[in-house]
């Protein structure tokens, strides 16, 4: 799957006696620092490696200019064991990535014969052989380098080795990033390399500010063994607790973090929805499923996040029978029954709506849940004068309501929408687990 015809014959004995923790992510492009562009590539590529017990411990997004380029890997070299950049590798003859990762490993670049086949037998697949020459380019490489050929796409993957470190140029589309890291670097990295196990648990906590929780298991915290690391993770309301062990036996490892988990409960106990799953709506499909209900949504302000939330996880249907986003007035009436009477005392945004909402959506899906919302994300007042950020939402379970306000005036639209999507799920989940 990769060329090693130029790999230094000494250096796979050498990689076998050597431990790699710590890895630097480099994203280079104008877009990513523009804001034209989101960087997935780095969340991806620092879970994969966290997964192997390798751990990221800088990321760096710059510029495509040579020697802002050089200046990076050598600043990367000198914090990890492992450095991956990813963008910046064009077709062109002017490819500064490709120019500035060959004069930094003091290297040439030259025509591969085995990726120029590969690339030609990629375009001959694809039907594009009229453009094989315009796009020769791409199978020049740095002359010292691993080449991992690219089945997505037209750029190559190389790899650089400096005193028993490694550095990975990607291209930078996310399509052809994944398959190279999961199926080609991962395995690489995990043949070559002595590797730590690392272990993660997350622990939910609800109900309590982070202040305070910290000052509650403060005495266990500073208890945790020193291959064993705390961190505080406020999403909403909720607050995680990520646990995180690192070492050489795996199954001592997972033991050791679920007897400190367990030391957890007679602190916090009352306050923690879960001790495995990281994202609400994980926590709550686990919930759903093993009691066997079902759930519906109404949404308005929301604008169907929490649908999109609730059917996020493989086996969604099992538990989710529905759902509509009656975001004008008259949808609500018309579809939810909501009464005209009850908007024309209450206004479209108030207790009493959101409960008919959901009255109404448990009814029309015959669902043992139903959650509604209803308020005003902005930017501007809603129709009825209510301010920015104000909304109600019902949590109906059977013939129970458990209805919420919120005003989130500082929160710009999406992130309104996020928050109370999440914090409608995460209500749900303490409501379902007190019962």
């Amino acid at each position: 799957m990769f060329t090693t015809q130029n790999f230094p014959s000494f250096a796979v004995d050498f990689f076998k006696d050597t431990i790699m923790e710590n890895a630097v992510l480099i994203t280079i492009g104008d877009e990513i620092l523009s804001g034209n562009t989101v960087d997935t590539n780095s969340n991806f590529i620092a879970t994969e490696l966290k997964n192997i017990g390798i751990k990221v411990s800088k990321i760096f997004t710059i510029s495509d200019e040579i020697e802002t380029i050089k200046e990076t890997l050598q600043s990367a070299f000198e914090l990890g064991d492992l450095i991956i950049t990813t963008g910046g590798l064009g077709p062109t003859r002017d490819d500064k990535t490709k120019k500035a990762i060959a004069e930094f490993f003091h290297d040439e670049i030259a025509l591969d014969e085995v990726t120029f086949n590969h690339l030609k037998a990629l375009m001959e697949k694809r039907g594009r052989l009229e453009i094989l020459e315009r796009n020769k380019e791409q199978a020049f490489v740095p002359t010292k380098s691993i080449v991992f050929q690219n089945h997505n796409g037209t750029a190559p993957c190389t790899m650089m080795e400096q005193e028993g470190k490694l550095c990975f140029s990607l291209p930078g589309v996310p399509y052809e990033v994944k398959p190279l890291i999961r199926n080609q670097i991962i395995p690489y990295l995990k043949e070559k390399f002595n590797l730590n196990y690392i272990h993660t648990r997350i622990v939910s906590v609800v109900g309590i500010p982070e202040s305070i929780l910290a000052d509650t298991i403060e005495e266990w915290e500073l208890a945790l063994p020193e291959h064993v690391a705390l961190s505080y993770l406020p999403i909403g309301t909720r607050v995680k607790l990520r646990i995180t062990a690192t070492g050489r036996d795996e199954m001592a490892l997972k033991n050791q973090v679920e007897n400190e988990i367990q030391k957890l409960f007679p602190l916090i106990g009352k306050n923690i929805i879960a001790t495995s799953e990281d994202r609400i709506e994980k926590i709550l499909a686990e919930i759903l499923a093993e009691r066997n209900l079902t759930v519906s949504t109404a949404e308005s302000c929301t604008g169907g996040e929490l649908a999109k939330m609730l059917t996020s996880n493989s086996g969604s249907s099992k538990y989710y029978v529905g759902g509509m986003v009656a975001y004008a007035t008259e949808k609500k009436i018309e579809i939810l029954k909501v009464p005209e009477k009850i908007i024309q005392e209450y206004t479209v945004v108030s207790e009493q709506v959101a409960q008919e909402m959901a009255k109404g959506c448990q009814k029309l899906f015959n669902t043992n849940i139903s959650l509604s919302t209803t308020g005003v994300a902005g930017p501007g007042k809603g129709e009825d004068g209510k301010e920015v950020g104000t909304v109600f939402y019902t949590i109906r379970i059977e013939d129970k309501e458990y209805t919420s306000k919120l005003y989130l005036p500082h929160l710009d639209r999406l992130d309104f929408i996020y928050f109370v999507s999440q914090k409608i799920i995460q209500d749900l989940v303490g409501i379902l687990i007190s019962e």
